[in-house]
């Protein structure tokens, strides 16, 4: 059977990095902006990416590689600071050559101190338990994001779709992480490709009802003010 990977690749200039919570953010949103995108040429692709491994590859680019990666058919998403292209799923053992030559590594961006989330949008939280580079931070913030829009029901969807998919992604406290995943947060386990064990939970998908949930109240508390690192 043929494996899928969803390519993203981070706009990464060497004079004027994005921040690194505008970096995870625009993967997620990336990664949804994709599935929801109905270009029929993408369909076939992306849904037998989407029944297997949701597996995701992030690669870097500045400059005139920045330029060419767009000479593959895909989305160019600009979130805040942060800019990143994502193209539909490829055979992970025949990737574009413009996409093949862009570098894994070296995405790693210093943690940011962002601000509480803001309430009333999905809030993506990354666990305090798995050390991860800025690149495999953002894998699994586009997993969560996957996994969480296929949770909502029909309704809830179209309406996140229609705001734009507002969320946020944040690194969660000790207190957090448990709250969330006691409240029923969609959690990510790793296929364990790199950097962490099969089967690590990495990020969970907090939907606004969750946050508002008794069993939750310590998740959304000083989000972002303790940050994990990785």
């Amino acid at each position: 059977m043929t494996e899928w990977a969803l390519p993203l690749v981070l706009r990464l200039e060497r004079d004027d990095p994005p921040l690194r919570t505008d970096a995870l953010e625009a993967a997620a949103r990336a990664v949804l902006l994709l599935l929801t995108d109905g270009r029929p040429e993408w369909a076939d692709a992306i849904a037998e990416w989407d029944a297997h491994r949701i597996r995701k590859v992030i690669r870097r680019a500045r400059g005139a590689h920045w330029r060419r990666a767009h000479d593959v058919d895909g989305l160019d998403v600009v979130h805040r600071g942060a800019q990143v292209y994502v193209c539909p799923p490829v055979p992970v053992d025949a990737w574009p050559p413009d996409l093949a030559r862009l570098q894994v590594g070296g995405t790693n961006l210093e943690p940011d101190g962002p601000a509480p989330p803001p309430s009333g949008a999905p809030l993506i939280l990354l666990s305090p338990h798995a050390q991860m580079s800025t690149g495999k931070a953002m894998a699994q913030a586009g997993h969560a994001a996957q996994l969480g829009h296929r949770a909502l029901s029909a309704a809830a969807r179209a309406a996140w779709q229609a705001a734009g998919f507002p969320l946020a992604v944040r690194d969660a406290t000790p207190a957090q992480w448990a709250g969330a995943l006691d409240a029923g947060a969609v959690a990510v386990a790793d296929g364990g490709f790199t950097e962490v064990a099969p089967g690590t939970v990495t990020a969970a998908f907090v939907p606004p009802a969750v946050r508002r949930s008794p069993r939750a109240r310590s998740v959304d508390g000083a989000a972002g003010d303790d940050p994990a690192g990785g």
